[in-house]
């Protein structure tokens, strides 16, 4: 009796630490205590669950299997955050979280059988075979969407551009919906009639979790990303309802709600609705604008070393060929070295920039960028017209004044950094390639612009280096 006591006191505390935990991930400067403070409940959870929890008055079995699987995965996990790039973060944040998925529609087909009573009958009719099959349906669908995000953001997946897709995966979502229903319609039916249907609804979420995600463009990956995060919260969420675990409860809500208001924040900064995110043309399905619009102008090193040095106000706004070229360590020596001479500089922050949400805040954090420097894109907005020199290492969609001036583009609407009011505008790219939204920037032919080609850490480094020269 103790040590029910003792277990259901873990778990408020468990929940407590990931609240706080949450809370403190909300800034670059307490993030990584609070990601400490929240990993420290899921450890008091897992020990007081292994050491307490008791089921018709029977402790937990196989606990040198439940050890050595946590060890192996500890292991791999350990190894793999440890070696893995800021590129392939994105990857790694879909691949992590697919996991999530698949361990909660796991325990939904390891519980459904015990639902038989008798191990004659199962009842199908029943708020908790509806839980479960709920959290199958949303975990398998996690699982593998993230598994197709994880493949476009790792080059080895492409787009599936068929307009009549959207009304199939519509179709699908109707037709999971109705099986649940009948499946629970079903009254009494012996368990191995039950698993066969669980098995189909298990096929059908996985074809409709790969068919969810295959049409959508890059450009919409990071809202993608924390959608799939959303759904394998409530998953997990489901599993704590169906264990009446607290812990598991509070973190599959906080995961499920922080990624659903994350997500609608992401559409609000894009001016797009989630349903014309999951079913649009956004990031690839466009018409791109011509190039014969403008002529492409050229910066020297020398020229743009003296611009920056001279200037007093100073905007760079990272994207994810910052990333790419792993230059954010130069980037911030640049600004440290700009400083030194007077100019005042900031970095300008879009909400969708990089693969996934908060990706140059994480970047440029890793590099020892102050936070305050961070300056989201509403607020830089204002300043733009006063600043001296906008600098623009990898990004491409944020900053195309086609969002503002083209309703032709499938960009049209998207708040943008308006970087074209500057006074003058240097753009770091290897090429003329395009961004995510496959269209031409039509920036880089404004009067304002001129193109600093190369590799960005090749050419930071030599550009700090002329810098220190003046």
């Amino acid at each position: 009796m103790i040590g029910s006591y003792i277990l259901e006191i873990s778990y408020i505390l468990a929940s407590i630490f990931f609240i706080v935990g949450l809370k403190m991930l909300s800034h670059p400067e307490s993030a990584r205590k609070g990601n400490i403070i929240a990993a420290v409940g899921m450890v008091m959870a897992i020990v007081f669950t292994i050491l307490f929890h008791k089921k018709d008055g029977q402790s937990i079995g196989n606990i040198g299997f439940i050890i050595t699987a946590l060890l192996i995965g500890t292991v791999i996990g350990w190894g793999v955050a440890k070696k893995v790039k800021m590129t392939a973060m994105p990857q790694l944040v879909s691949l992590f979280n697919g996991m999530g998925g698949a361990c909660a529609a796991l325990i939904s087909i390891m519980e459904f059988p015990h639902i038989a009573h008798g191990g004659e009958y199962a009842t199908m009719f029943s708020g908790e075979v509806l839980n479960i099959l709920l959290g199958l349906v949303i975990g398998t669908v996690s699982f593998s969407g993230s598994m197709i995000a994880y493949g476009k953001l790792n080059g080895n997946v492409g787009d599936l551009r068929i307009k009549w897709l959207r009304y199939v995966n519509m179709g699908m979502l109707l037709v999971i919906i109705g099986f649940i229903g009948y499946i629970m319609s079903l009254g009494t039916i012996p368990p191995g009639e039950a698993m066969f249907l669980v098995y189909t609804l298990v096929a059908i979420s996985v074809v409709y979790g790969v068919l969810f995600v295959m049409p959508i463009g890059g450009a919409d990956m990071p809202v993608v990303i924390s959608l799939l995060n959303s759904f394998t919260g409530v998953a997990a969420a489901t599993g704590g309802f169906l264990y009446q675990n607290q812990a598991m409860l509070t973190g599959g809500i906080l995961v499920g709600s922080a990624g659903t208001i994350l997500t609608v924040l992401m559409c609000k900064a894009m001016n797009r609705s989630l349903l014309n995110v999951i079913v649009g043309v956004f990031g690839g399905g466009g018409v791109a604008a011509e190039q014969g619009e403008g002529t492409i102008k050229e910066v020297s090193l020398g020229d743009a070393s003296v611009l920056l040095s001279y200037s007093q106000k100073v905007v760079i706004v990272p994207g994810y060929g910052l990333a790419v070229a792993q230059a954010q360590h130069l980037c911030h020596d640049l600004e440290k070295l700009l400083e030194e001479k007077g100019v005042d500089v900031k970095y300008a922050i879009h909400p969708v920039a990089g693969r996934m949400p908060g990706h140059m805040n994480v970047l440029l954090a890793e590099a020892d960028v102050s936070y305050e420097k961070l300056v989201e894109m509403d607020d830089i907005n204002p300043d733009l017209p006063n600043t001296d020199v906008v600098v623009i290492i990898g990004a491409n969609d944020v900053v195309n004044p086609a969002a503002e001036n083209d309703p032709s583009s499938p960009i049209y609407g998207m708040p943008i950094i308006k970087a074209h009011d500057a006074r003058n505008i240097i753009v770091m790219k290897r090429g003329m390639g395009k961004g995510y939204a496959a269209i031409e920037n039509m920036l880089f032919f404004n009067d304002k612009t001129r193109m600093l080609f190369g590799d960005a850490k090749a050419t930071l480094q030599k550009l700090v280096a002329d810098i220190k020269e003046l």
